[in-house]
Formats: C-alpha cells, structure tokens, sequence
C-alpha cells in the first residue's frame, strides 16, 4: 500500500534531475556567458577610465555655455540625451539614437571619445549581456533563458535541501572521489550563494519584462503615474544658463544626473536622484521651460509602493545598493552560474565513467 507514496516523489526528484542537468548543460551555457559579462559590467566605469584615462584628467563641473554648445552642434546629429560630469566620470557623457556613446569636454565641449558596440569591448559586452547581440530577437531569447535559469536555481535548491540532521553534511566541501567531489562543490556553492544570484536572475528577469512587472507591482502595492508636461512651440533655442540653474535648485537635496536634448519648441527634461533613491540616475524628473521657468517637479522617493519596487529592480540587479561590498558580491554571483556549469558537467562526467 504504501509502495506507490514513496515511488512517486523518487520519480519527481529523479525527472527534476534529469531536467535540471540537461537545461543547465544546454541553456545554462547561455547564462553562464551572459552572467560572466554581467560581472565585468559591474565595474563599467572603473574598467572605462583605465582604458581611457585622459576621460579623467578634467573637473567635474557643469557649465550651461558647454552645455548649449554640445546640444546645438550634437542634437541634429541624434544626440538624445547627456550625462552631467561627476567624480567618477568628469566629462559629459551623452547617448545616440543609435547605440553610440560620446564624452565631451566639461571646459569647451569639444568631443574626446565616441565608442560602440563595434568598436569597444565594454559596450560588446554589454550588447551580450542585455541583446545577446541580437536586438530584439536577443532579448525575447534572453528572456527565456531566464525563466529556464530561475528554474535550475529552484529546482536545484529542491534537489539539494537535506533533512534536519543532514544540513552540515550537505553544506560540506569534499576533496574526492571525483563523483562526490563534483557533486559537493556543485551543491554547496550552490546553496551558499542562492540567494544572491536568485535576487541577480529575478532582477534580470524583471528588466526584461519590465511592463509586465510594473503592471503587477503596483497592482499589488500602488503606483504613480506622471505625465510629463507640455508647452506652447518657442520660437526660441533654450536659454540654458536659466534652464541649468533652475533644474539644479528645483529639488532640494537631490542630484541633477541626466538632461534630455529637447524636441524643438519641447520642455527640457532633466532626471535626478533624490535621497533614498537606489537607481545611480534616479528616477525623479524635473521639467522646465525653455525660458527657465519650472514646469514639473517628481520626486520619485515619494511614489507609491509598487512603483518604488519596480524601480529598485535595475540598482539592485548592478549592485548599486549597499555599496563597495554588495558590488563585488554582484560581480560574485555573476561568476557563479558559470562554476555550476562546469561542476555539473564534471559531475556528469564522473558519473558517467563510473
């Protein structure tokens, strides 16, 4: 009677298995390399400045003139948007329509560096880690591999998780044989750093699907919804030294990061980071006139739940919360996915020769 009660999980656990070792060898190969380019990206910036070390032989200051000259000179060349120098990177960043990135000078304005996906390794690899190097097709594939790496991560844990007396023996590292070797590296690794490189997937996942995770985050907790204001065509260019200065006083407390080239006769757009935002840009916006005058101020640190969840997705998957140590833990659970590839394999290995 009781035969067929204790068959039937042996034959879960035994088709979770074979699922899981099969998915990890094919499509875990895929987020192994998709994870690995992740933990270089990690340190993007610092990686940037040492392969172009004169980006970092200015000060960073924001001056309106430099400002004006590389959006009348830059906009109609599909300049779309410019980052303000900071410590960390003092020149002006901006973004191109089409996926190339400029660095100006913050004393005249003057163009030190443009870089791609063609012609730069960082920016390859981050066309991998986002795209697959495939534009849309890459990411719907992407996104795929995600759920089947959340899965692995899960069904693993399923596999792994021992009895009440067996948690110091399941968490042991063994020096051989190769079976149990393999086999405890695999687990225990595992098992150790699940939670980090399930928050990193599950993060990943949710940029991917970004709509439909804002669709449901703020169902379930509340969101905002800010329309961005418009304005009578001017008949004049901005007048940046006012547009500047306002944006930078209109949200106390908040660092002005990113302006948006605008639409002709269009409101000038600026993002900021207020305190106790997680996003290194921030998601607060400031709005403004061409003559300076302040159209629309959001601080994003005071929006509704849901909407603050979705928007702690992106600095939490690049570890941009919890400073120097939560980065090298990111770049860490990016390297992993990749050692529990080739322990499986190995694992698989030894099973097989003996």
């Amino acid at each position: 009677m009781n035969r067929p009660r204790t068959s039937r999980p042996r034959r879960l656990r035994a088709a979770l298995a074979w699922l899981h070792l099969w998915f990890g060898l094919v499509l875990g190969s895929v987020f192994a390399l998709v994870a690995l380019a992740g933990t270089v990206l990690v340190f993007h910036v610092e990686l940037l400045r040492l392969q172009y070390p004169h980006l970092t032989r200015h000060e960073a200051v924001a001056r309106a003139p430099v400002l004006e000259r590389i959006v009348d000179q830059w906009g109609p060349r599909g300049l779309r948007s410019l980052d303000l120098p900071r410590e960390a990177l003092p020149v002006w960043q901006g973004y191109f329509a089409d996926g190339r990135r400029g660095y100006f000078s913050p004393t005249d304005g003057s163009l030190l560096l443009t870089r791609s996906h063609r012609d730069d390794w960082l920016l390859w690899l981050h066309e991998l880690h986002v795209e697959l190097l495939a534009g849309k097709v890459g990411k719907e594939v992407l996104g795929i591999v995600g759920w089947v790496a959340l899965g692995l991560l899960l069904s693993g844990l399923y596999l792994w998780w021992p009895r009440r007396s067996q948690w110091r023996a399941h968490l042991r590292f063994h020096a051989g044989p190769p079976t149990r070797r393999w086999l405890s590296w695999h687990r225990s690794s595992g098992a150790i750093i699940l939670p980090l490189v399930l928050l990193v997937t599950l993060t990943g996942v949710g940029m991917i699907y970004s709509n439909g995770f804002r669709t449901a985050l703020t169902a379930l907790f509340g969101g905002a919804t800010h329309t961005a204001p418009t304005t009578d065509p001017a008949s004049s260019p901005p007048q940046w030294q006012a547009v500047l200065s306002q944006a930078l006083a209109a949200l106390p407390g908040a660092r002005v990061n990113r302006v948006s080239v605008p639409r002709e006769g269009g409101p000038v757009a600026f993002r900021a980071r207020a305190a106790g935002e997680w996003h290194p840009v921030g998601r607060s916006t400031i709005h403004l006139a061409g003559d300076g005058t302040v159209l629309q101020v959001v601080d994003a640190s005071a929006d509704p739940a849901g909407t603050r969840i979705h928007q702690a997705i992106y600095p939490l998957h690049i570890g941009a919360v919890g400073g120097t140590a939560m980065r090298w833990l990111t770049a860490l659970a990016g390297l992993m996915p990749a050692f529990l590839l080739i322990t499986g394999f190995l694992l698989w290995r030894a099973r097989k020769r003996g």
